[in-house]
């Protein structure tokens, strides 16, 4: 029995004298090492998510590893948009991956309830954002936050969504009509709640994970997150589509860029619950050569479409996306066999190489799925619209001025068109949906997508596109 209690003093000993101590014989802090790789709006391009899980599965040999995205993973790649299960591909191959953590993007919502609700349940990875209520739904509710541990580390993840989609709402920049059963809040109003989560928690770290945009006069970005509610330990952005690598009091915001053309890379030493050391580095993947083999593969099968690649038309130049602004409203125009057409500037997603015109690039154009529609307006109607939205829109059939504050509606040969003529009106349901207090109650609805409109108009009225100079937008100032 003395020799048990001797051993067993021996192994308290033994103990006690590994403990690191400082100068005061308190123990140390000891310091740990985390590395939180991050993408933001990546828009359905998958190509270079197989240099991404290998340079992810290099790093986890070395260290502690958190992956998460921004937001904004759907709506913009036709392989992705349009597969079978509407931006399963994305789902997927984030859950090769081996991703921790996303939060809902505006533009996860462009695929509707019932779609969201497959995509989140189908993902082996967390969806976070305090400011939407999804009760009223069969979608999965995302968490408001959540806490990641990784070797002892604990990192809790707040997510936001904006919610400047409308006018006289609250929702997020994607078609009203897709998110009308759930409920947001101005991500301004409900940050405070979360002020003690780091404490309740007993985190190490707090990272929000923001949907909101880099910096906004009008609302919250992540400028007015970090001097308003300067609760976090770190900001990973999104929305914005910006590089960010800047740091607003005292809190390191990051945004990576767009269209999966950048991997964030943040590397951290934590001691005591807060930083001790940061390194940032933005991987150019474009030029980034290695990939994880099994996963391209995968990759490759999904971009096996040659749908897409049918050549439908010719562009004579390379065209910005003001200019295919330009021609999208003229092919919606002549397609819809409308006297006026209007295109929201946001609704064009991609500019227009030289040479052929694949289907793939319409649908690059105009990722969303919009319906279209047409309706019956008056030219005051038409002008209480343009006043009434303050956005900028591209048009064709009719000429519009700005003079002294009223606004001017011309025909081709520059006659103005009195307030009581009545024209038809084409546009994409995105439009009435958003501004719906300038248009009628009801419009003749077309069976023809945005994108299938143009594609039509390619095929059967006019295949080339030449439009140098693009001067069809109105913004009212």
């Amino acid at each position: 029995m003395k020799n048990k209690y001797i051993s067993l003093l021996l192994i308290i000993l033994f103990f006690v004298g590994c403990t690191k101590v400082d100068q005061n014989n308190k123990p140390a802090v000891i310091s740990k090492n985390l590395t939180v790789f991050f993408v933001n709006d990546v828009h359905g391009q998958l190509n270079n998510f197989s240099k991404i899980k290998f340079i992810i599965d290099q790093e986890r040999l070395e260290t502690n590893v958190i992956v998460a995205s921004g937001g904004d993973l759907f709506s913009g790649n036709p392989v992705v948009d349009n597969y079978p299960e509407k931006g399963y591909p994305m789902i997927d191959v984030l859950n090769k991956i081996g991703f921790d953590i996303a939060v809902l993007g505006n533009h996860e919502f462009d695929y509707g309830e019932v779609i969201l609700k497959d995509r989140m349940n189908q993902s082996n990875f967390d969806w976070v954002c305090a400011n939407v209520d999804m009760s009223n739904t069969e979608v999965p509710e995302p968490l408001e936050y959540t806490t990641i541990s990784v070797d002892n580390l604990k990192v809790t993840f707040l997510g936001l969504v904006e919610t400047d989609g409308k006018q006289d709402g609250i929702i997020p920049s994607t078609h009203p009509w897709k998110v009308q059963n759930f409920t947001f809040e101005r991500p301004e109003n409900v940050v405070a709640r979360y002020a003690n989560v780091k404490e309740q928690e007993n985190a190490d770290l707090f990272i929000a994970l923001s949907h909101l945009g880099y910096d906004k006069y009008y609302s919250l970005g992540d400028v007015q997150l970090a001097n308003q509610f300067p609760y976090f330990d770190l900001i990973i952005g999104a929305h914005s589509h910006q590089i960010i690598n800047t740091t607003i009091n005292e809190i390191p915001i990051f945004q990576a860029g767009s269209y999966l053309n950048y991997l964030g890379k943040i590397e951290m030493t934590i001691s005591d619950k807060s930083i001790e050391s940061i390194n940032y580095e933005l991987i150019n993947l474009n030029t980034y050569t290695k990939f994880d083999s099994e996963l391209k593969t995968t990759i490759d099968e999904y971009n096996n479409t040659p749908y897409f690649d049918e050549v439908i038309g010719y562009s004579q130049i390379y065209h910005s996306n003001s200019q295919v602004g330009c021609f999208v409203a003229e092919a919606l125009r002549a397609q819809m066999n409308v006297d006026v057409s209007f295109q929201n500037s946001g609704g064009i997603r991609s500019g227009l190489n030289k040479g052929d015109i694949t289907k793939r690039e319409v649908f690059e154009i105009s990722p969303f799925n919009n319906g279209t529609i047409i309706y019956t307006m008056s030219v005051s109607e038409i002008k209480n619209f343009l006043i009434g939205s303050r956005a900028g829109f591209y048009y064709s059939g009719i000429k519009i001025e700005q003079s002294n504050g009223a606004v001017l509606i011309k025909d081709l040969d520059d006659t103005i068109i009195n307030d009581e003529t009545i024209l038809s009106v084409g546009v994409i349901d995105y439009i009435p949906a958003v501004y719906n207090a300038y248009f009628p109650l009801t419009g003749n609805v077309q069976t023809l997508t945005e994108a299938e409109t143009i594609i039509s108009y390619l095929e059967n009225i006019n295949s080339v596109v030449d439009y140098p100079n693009c001067i069809n937008y109105f913004k009212y100032q």
